[in-house]
């Protein structure tokens, strides 16, 4: 196998705050870790329309699930190091990991699978996902607000009560609670919750995640989530591919979740080929496409890792953040 330097990408231009790598040096980096999944786990953790396989996860997301188990050893460490100084004995604090993108770029399946490897490192058992989903308001508020065209935007989500969520976890609470999200029913279940106790790591997924804070009304900065994040993630396409994407995904969805009679959709699932092509092009350039330029993808140079998507849906180039 080539070596990690000769398989390098070499900056485009000047300094960057970035190590960029090609996929062959990134999956160097493994070690020859051995592949934990097999192909019934890919076919659970995959995502409608979405590339994965065996040999993505060996070459991108063992080497990843390596790099972050790094990470929250040094955490941990540093944790130590930290209780020493202070001459007191407190117990470690989650390791919060933030996973962003676009609508069908993949991120929920890249969320998935870090909490299907990571489970397997010696440290970390325990971990949890948490999708931003659940923190959306309940389609009755966001239709009183008039932001049901809006949904997915940074003004359909209840921020403080995902801030709240995301700080008691961080500050060492026994037990978490968020709202439960259906993907059927396109709306929050009332009565029904997500239960978080106390994991070794959380990933929180979202389109959202590594917005900035916002500025308060007397000029004052706010707390943005990703201040609770250990590490975080952006994955990345050119917008073109993600519409392609978008729109296959779509089309499947229509003999699929769409068919059922329970689903918000379900007026989608008899379109013939032309009509759904046509409605998931005029959803993705009503609402998906502005979200994405105007908020979404602004934030992708906060993350610590930005993983880069070829037309294939395959991962292809890494950068890393230098620290």
């Amino acid at each position: 196998m080539p070596s990690p330097s000769s398989q390098r990408v070499a900056p485009s231009h000047g300094y960057t705050p970035y190590v960029e790598l090609s996929r062959e040096s990134w999956a160097a980096l493994s070690n020859s870790l051995e592949q934990p999944l097999d192909g019934d786990d890919v076919a659970r953790l995959r995502g409608t329309g979405d590339r994965l396989d065996l040999r993505e996860i060996a070459e991108v997301y063992l080497p990843l699930s390596r790099l972050l188990n790094l990470y929250v050893s040094g955490a941990e460490q540093l944790h130590r190091a930290t209780s020493t100084f202070l001459h007191e004995d407190v117990e470690r604090t989650p390791f919060v990991i933030g996973v962003a993108g676009s609508v069908a770029v993949g991120k929920s399946t890249t969320a998935r699978v870090l909490r299907e490897l990571l489970r397997r490192w010696p440290g970390t058992p325990n971990v949890e996902l948490i999708t931003t989903d659940g923190f959306l308001y309940p389609n009755a508020e966001l239709q009183r607000r008039g932001l049901m065209e809006r949904k997915g935007f940074p003004e359909s989500y209840d921020r403080r009560r995902l801030l709240r969520f995301v700080s008691e976890i961080k500050s060492g609470a026994e037990e978490v609670r968020a709202p439960w999200y259906s993907h059927l029913t396109y709306d929050i279940v009332p009565g029904k919750e997500v239960v978080v106790r106390r994991p070794d790591v959380l990933i929180v997924e979202g389109l959202n995640v590594l917005a900035p804070a916002r500025l308060r009304s007397d000029g004052t900065q706010g707390v943005a989530l990703s201040d609770f994040f250990d590490f975080s993630i952006y994955v990345d396409a050119p917008t073109a591919n993600i519409e392609k994407w978008y729109i296959e995904r779509f089309m499947k969805l229509r003999s699929g979740a769409f068919s059922d009679p329970n689903s918000y959709f379900h007026r989608y699932a008899t379109l013939s080929d032309e009509e759904a092509a046509a409605t998931a092009h005029t959803i993705w350039k009503k609402i998906n496409e502005p979200n994405l330029r105007e908020n979404v993808l602004p934030t992708r140079g906060r993350a610590k890792l930005v993983l880069t998507k070829g037309p294939d849906h395959g991962i292809r180039r890494m950068l890393l953040r230098k620290t």
